[in-house]
């Protein structure tokens, strides 16, 4: 049995990341709440709630940590060919909670999902308060693919990305690339390295490195714009 720190309801103060667990990679704590002054806390901290619904609330703080610079990332010839000519239409910030749901829906791999109706609730709040922030991709007026995340100063917490037509979330994930590269955002957060991250390009960088970079973007002055 894994011995945690266990915070209270409420509290927002987390153990030093540098004790996070090495297996499971990246574990810190458990217990407290998904309030936005928690959230933001835990995010500005480089820490991060991931949990399924029978479980309390996990914090993870992993190493090393997946990240994307905007305007750095891949994109294969044949994405680009689908960027110029697709008929999907991006919005921003128009559909959040659909988004949400439809990452927490389960996946032809997987009947589990860790996006819980209390993790929905949460990240709303931080919608409604200009935090928490969603990519939509329409088609016919359906959407088919999106992301959401957090910005907080210069930096984006990636949280999630569906999608239900090929190169969906490729399309939305490129779309945010721009928009954040236009507001001097300097990183990506992607929390762990996946096959999907990889064919975007991202990079693995140990933890003391991307929470040095982390410290310097969220005392930045955001030039971000509301998504409209």
């Amino acid at each position: 049995m894994i011995d945690l720190p266990w915070l209270e309801p409420g509290a927002s103060q987390f153990p030093p990341t540098q004790q996070a667990l090495d297996e499971p990679n990246g574990l810190l704590a458990c217990g407290g709440s998904l309030n936005v002054d928690t959230l933001l806390n835990a995010y500005r901290q480089g820490i991060f709630p991931w949990f399924d619904e029978d479980q309390p609330i996990l914090w993870w703080s992993p190493s090393p940590r997946a990240i994307v610079i905007p305007g750095q990332e891949h994109i294969s010839k044949s994405l680009a060919k689908f960027i110029r000519n697709t008929e999907l239409q991006v919005s921003y910030d128009k559909a959040f909670t659909q988004v949400m749901e439809a990452c927490a829906a389960p996946r032809s791999y997987s009947d589990e999902t860790w996006i819980c109706a209390e993790m929905i609730g949460a990240y709303q709040q931080l919608h409604q308060q200009g935090f928490a922030h969603s990519v939509e991709c329409w088609l016919d007026g359906k959407l088919v693919a999106g992301l959401y995340g957090i910005a907080i100063g210069s930096i984006f917490f990636g949280e999630s990305m569906f999608t239900q037509v090929s190169n969906g979330s490729k399309l939305a994930f490129s779309h945010l690339c721009t928009r954040l590269k236009a507001a001097e955002f300097g990183l990506i957060d992607c929390q762990v390295r996946n096959k999907h991250l990889d064919s975007l390009g991202a990079l693995q960088w140990p933890r003391d490195k991307f929470e040095s970079e982390l410290r310097r973007l969220i005392e930045k002055p955001s030039k971000f714009c509301p998504f409209v």
